[in-house]
């Protein structure tokens, strides 16, 4: 057993939870990763993986009881990310995106807002989370969609961009500013908007680099209706909710990018135990031996901070946003670098689409562009340590 095979089986989950995720990893590896590359050169939209991970209810494991869930721990939830985006990137983003958008409904929403949403939630309705803008990007607060409210009812307009599963998603959870609060951060509020909700429609769907069965499209609202209900909390207290979803998201990039990197970093150590050059296994050149230490060690160290994280999440500690940023900033750079060396230890092979290593390194890039970039998290990072 290998030392990230040991850091697996030290997980030591319930046993429930145990069995859901040795579910999750037989549907990945029999059905998801057989058909991964196939998504990958057409872009289409995997809706049979979609399904799969319905039949196993998954969507379940966000929404409490008393809105027919089944709710199970954060740390089982990190893992089937992995497990998933492992098998196919594209699915596992499309998959996580459900948590990122609705887990801050569950967190903050009214009792009637979660008896109306939560039942489709858990039978697997497909999430979006709209937050970036052309002029908000990093800088979220920088948001011009207006909410106005008109009697009972708010009306939405503006427009978003780069939205993960914008034109698949059935629940939308969208940022604007409230419009009689002004421009400033303190204008921003958050509600849900249903598909089909007239004045609302999908634009461009974007060919991506990576993750390219995942769809990314623009979205407009012009003039949309929606019931003063679908608020979210108050108006202006989208900031609050907004930076408390980003908190619990960037674990699960995190885990997402780790998949990526453990997918790279196993293909990797298959072909030079196999490949030979100069008469010998390519693993046995001391060189590549001390790259793969590293490689490995860097590795087993982010991984078990993954966990780590998980636990201070599940525990109900309040502030644990640096960790966040450090799990989320070392993961995604981990997986750019694994899958480049992947890509490299493949040689020529590496760079043709007949192995896996090279839609890896496609893939790991957008983990350090989303959810913040690595820029942005290595100066929350840094600031944290300035004394008052």
């Amino acid at each position: 057993m290998t030392v990230l095979e040991r850091l697996d089986a030290s997980l030591d989950l319930p046993e429930h939870e145990a069995m859901v995720l040795d579910q999750v990893r037989a549907l990945a590896r029999d059905q998801i990763a057989p058909k991964a590359e196939h998504y990958d050169r057409t872009g289409e939209f995997p809706r049979e993986h979609v399904e799969a991970i319905n039949a196993l209810g998954l969507n379940a494991m966000f929404v409490p009881e008393e809105y027919g869930g089944s709710p199970l721990s954060f740390t089982v939830y990190l893992a089937c990310v992995r497990e998933i985006a492992k098998a196919c990137a594209s699915t596992g983003i499309i998959w996580a995106t459900n948590f990122h958008a609705l887990k801050p409904l569950i967190d903050r929403g009214s009792d009637a807002q979660k008896r109306r949403f939560l039942p489709r939630v858990a039978a697997g309705a497909v999430g979006a989370l709209a937050i970036t803008e052309p002029t908000a990007g990093s800088d979220a607060t920088g948001m011009r969609t207006r909410f106005t409210p008109v009697g009972d009812q708010i009306r939405v307009d503006g427009g978003k961009i780069f939205i993960t599963n914008g034109d698949v998603a059935d629940l939308y959870l969208v940022f604007g500013k409230w419009s009689e609060l002004g421009d400033g951060k303190a204008a921003i509020s958050a509600l849900v908007l249903e598909k089909g909700t007239p004045g609302f429609s999908t634009g461009r769907k974007e060919d991506k680099m990576g993750h390219r069965a995942s769809s990314t499209t623009t979205l407009a609202f012009d003039g949309c209706l929606v019931p003063r209900d679908n608020l979210l909390g108050a108006p202006g207290q989208g900031l609050e909710i907004l930076l408390a979803a980003l908190n619990k998201s960037r674990p699960s990039v995190a885990a997402h990018a780790l998949g990526i990197a453990r997918a790279a970093f196993e293909d990797a150590v298959d072909y030079i135990n196999q490949r030979q050059q100069s008469g010998r296994r390519i693993i046995e050149f001391q060189g590549i031996q001390f790259l793969l230490a590293d490689l490995a060690t860097d590795l087993a160290l982010c991984e078990a901070w993954l966990w780590h994280v998980g636990r201070l999440i599940e525990r109900g500690d309040a502030d644990y946003g640096q960790e966040a940023s450090m799990l989320k900033l070392r993961a995604s750079d981990l997986a750019m670098r694994i899958s480049t060396e992947a890509v490299q230890l493949y040689g020529g092979y590496g760079y043709c689409r007949d192995h896996r290593v090279e839609r890896l390194m496609r893939d790991a890039k957008l983990t350090q562009i989303w959810e913040g970039t690595n820029q942005v998290h290595r100066q929350l990072i840094g600031r944290s340590f300035i004394r008052k």
